[in-house]
This record gives structure tokens, sequence and C-alpha cells, in this order.
């Protein structure tokens, strides 16, 4: 437990000071749904020009929308997901015989500890983007969800629909850290591995963290971003009185729509906020991964 509680306390640093372009990201992404480019109002035309349009028509304090049930799902998410991959790592599930880490046996510890965290941080993540989609008539993008909090969200949601309700979208989150923390994780522990072979800084030196976790944070946004875009059209989404979507029937359902209507360009849709919000959440929440638990190692031979 120890090492689901350090990777969620981790993820929740990164999550605070990444929030903003994780609104921007959701905004653009849902910006034209199922429409072909040139045929849709562009609210956001640019990472910059969305945070100045949120901050003057939402409001200042817009650009945090969502941040409780973005922390909260940091914390669970990426709790169980860095915690589990942790132990893996612990037992050597990862490396070959000869003590070396395998890129392979990585990326499968990586996405079925990213499977985990995904069903385990599914509600809150859906409750997230509901609240980061929500604005003003003016630029609203998506379907515009009511909700005035997490609370009055989760409350909202049980009661129409149960608890099934409260994992409706799990079959695009999946995917999407499946393949995102399978790429994050095993790129990290290759390049850490790396890094720390060469000797340049001391064995527990932040740098080792911090240049791995770069390198690390390219790779997820090239391969996640279209899983991510499907992910947040299918949390959005409106839904009828019997709790099925009113656009997408599924993962697979969305993709072909998405492909028809938007084209290969539509799954990128918010990869500019996506590179700026995901490169420094994986550098910081993978170097506070490292920090804590150096400190958790170096707090614990002091007790003994």
């Amino acid at each position: 437990m120890e090492e689901v509680f350090l990777g969620g306390v981790a993820a929740c640093g990164a999550g605070f000071f990444t929030n903003p372009l994780e609104v921007v990201k959701t905004r653009m992404q849902l910006q034209g749904e199922l429409k072909a480019r040139g045929h849709y109002a562009v609210h956001y035309r640019g990472v910059f020009h969305a945070f100045i349009t949120i901050a003057t028509k939402d409001g200042l304090f817009a650009i945090q929308k969502g941040l409780v049930p973005a922390l909260w799902y940091q914390f669970f998410m990426n709790g169980a997901r860095l915690g589990t991959y942790q132990t893996l790592c612990n037992k050597k599930i990862n490396t070959n015989a000869d003590g070396s880490v395998s890129v392979v046996k990585s990326i499968l510890c990586g996405a079925f500890s990213g499977t985990l965290g995904a069903v385990v941080g599914s509600p809150l993540y859906m409750v997230k983007t509901h609240l980061q989609a929500k604005s003003v008539e003016e630029i609203a993008v998506g379907h515009q969800h009511k909700h005035e909090s997490m609370w009055t969200a989760f409350r909202q949601i049980y009661n129409q629909y149960g608890i099934k309700g409260l994992w409706r979208g799990v079959t695009g989150a999946v995917p999407r850290v499946t393949v995102g923390s399978g790429a994050q994780l095993a790129t990290f522990s290759k390049a850490c591995h790396f890094v720390e072979g060469t000797q340049i800084f001391k064995k527990d030196s932040i740098l080792n963290a911090l240049i791995a976790s770069m390198m690390s944070g390219v790779v997820v946004v090239i391969c996640m971003t279209p899983f991510d875009v499907i992910s947040t059209r299918l949390y959005n989404q409106g839904i009828d009185k019997h709790g099925k979507g009113l656009f997408y029937d599924g993962f697979l359902d969305c993709f072909t729509k998405m492909f028809k209507s938007e084209g290969l360009w539509g799954f990128y849709k918010g990869w500019a906020p996506s590179l700026f919000r995901l490169g420094p959440h994986t550098v910081l929440s993978l170097v506070l991964w490292r920090m804590t638990r150096n400190f958790y190692a170096s707090f614990k031979e002091e007790k003994a």
C-alpha cells in the first residue's frame, strides 16, 4: 500500500500545476465534434488563445475547473497505476535474466498497471471532464452537463443511472491509460536505466529522473492523443433516459464516426495542450514520484 500512496501523492502534486492545460485540452478536443473542418465555429484557436478566451468569458478561476475531481483522479488512478508498476518492478518482473530492464516486459507491466488505474479512476475522470467542459453558452463546446460540483455530479449520476452510470465511458479510458501507461513507464524505466548507467549524475540524483521523464513525455503524447480524444468524447457525450450515449455506442463506434466526419486530424485535436500538459505532467509526476520514494526510503532508514 505504501507504493500506491506515494504514487498518488506524486501525481496530485503534478495535477495541481497542469490542470489548466487539461481544461484547455478538453475544450479543444470537444470543439467541432463530428463536424468536418471549416463547418463549425472555432472558439479556441490555440493553447494561449484558449486560456485568454476561458479567462475572459468564464472567469479567471475557470482555468482550474474540475480541479477537485482531477486531484482525486490523480491520487486514485496514478496511485493504483504507479504503485502497481513499482510493486511489479520490485519483484523484478520487468527485468531480463541478467538483471537488465526489458522493454517488452516493462510495456506489459505498464499496460497492466494502467488498465487497473483506469478502471479505478474512471468515475472521477468522467466528472472531471463534465466540469471542465462546462462553460457559458458563447464558447460552449460538446454536451453541457449541469453539475455544480463533484459531489452533486456523483449524486445526480448515481440517482439516475446507478453504479453502472458511474463507470460509463470506461471503454475509452482503458485503452487510453493502457497505451499511455505502457509507453510512459516503459520509456521512463529504460531511460532511467540508461542515464544512471552513464554515471554522469549520482544514482539518486533528481536529474536522472528529470531527463528520463522528458523523453517519456514526448512518447506519451504521440501514442496517447488519439485515445485521449476518444475517451473525452465518450465521457462527455449526452445520454438518454436509459443511460445510452446520444452520439456513440462505444470505443469502436466513436472511432468510426470520428474518422468519417473529422478525418485523421480529428484524432489529434488538442495535441498542442496535450504536449504542453503531458510533458510537464510526466516530468513532475515521475520526478515527484522518485523524490517521494527516496524521501520515504530515507525516513525508514532513520527510523530503523
